[in-house]
């Protein structure tokens, strides 16, 4: 009797993990956006078709919102949205209407666990406490060490980490990394610290002289010249937090050697 052949399924289901990047938008005006998205990334592709998503929690509602605008202009760049999260109720629905679903923080319950009492003779010794196990580190990313001058046009990007950079980066090259920036040299180009959101990411350098600078997507350029007491000077730069107000600003501060 011939056997019977294993239908295949033709759709299976499985859970993944994937790296999404999180940009968070503080306007919806298409030029405007693209405006900014060029003076951070240039005019090419800066991310490797990496998934977005789009945190909404620092725009109004507007009910005139070009998604596919936006969107467009995210994957000129290298980003795809699949997605929002936060702000209003009718800016998410707006989003959606688009084709851009709604996502939402994903808060996981600890249920503690409850032995059950056991009897104890009076004479017996009480039960020794095993200590818990520590978590297991965080996997990083191993920073990243440039020791040549990076010319105009080149573009250096340490991803998952810190760079180092030994040499002078001159005006128009650029260096970007997902953690802090150490250059022990001058900077002439532009500098993007925290690409991938980490507010905590600095930039140090040992002769400010950029064209650019940006942690976390919050950017200043410097058109006009750089502050007398700054220029030439070694610095770092952080992100700060002004009573009162919900968004970070950029801190230029001299930084002491010796």
């Amino acid at each position: 009797m011939p056997r019977a052949q294993k239908k295949t399924q033709l759709i299976e289901f499985k859970g993944t993990s994937l790296p999404v990047v999180a940009v968070t938008l503080r306007s919806l005006q298409p030029a405007a956006l693209a405006e900014t998205a060029n003076t951070l990334f240039g005019d090419e592709e800066f991310f490797d078709c990496d998934a977005a998503l789009l945190e909404l929690s620092q725009l109004d509602d507007d009910p005139l919102a070009d998604w596919t605008a936006v969107c467009t202009i995210l994957r000129s760049h290298g980003l795809y949205v699949i997605g929002v999260r936060g702000g209003s109720d009718a800016l998410r629905a707006s989003a959606t209407a688009a084709g851009l679903p709604s996502f939402a923080a994903i808060e996981r319950t600890v249920r503690a666990a409850v032995d059950t009492p056991v009897p104890v003779a009076p004479a017996s010794p009480p039960p020794v406490t095993q200590a818990p196990t520590p978590p297991p580190l965080p996997a990083t990313s191993p920073t990243m060490v440039v020791d040549r001058p990076l010319r105009s046009g080149q573009q250096i990007y340490a991803r998952g980490g810190d760079l180092v950079v030994l040499a002078a980066v001159n005006a128009g090259a650029e260096v970007i990394a997902d953690g802090s920036i150490h250059i022990y040299a001058p900077l002439r180009g532009r500098a993007l610290a925290g690409a991938s959101g980490a507010t905590t990411a600095r930039i140090f350098t040992t002769r400010f002289e950029a064209e650019l600078i940006s942690i976390a997507g919050v950017y200043r350029t410097f058109e006009a010249g750089i502050p007398d007491q700054l220029a030439g000077q070694p610095v770092q730069v952080q992100l700060s937090e002004t009573p009162g107000e919900t968004s970070s600003k950029l801190s230029i501060e001299a930084l002491k050697t010796n």
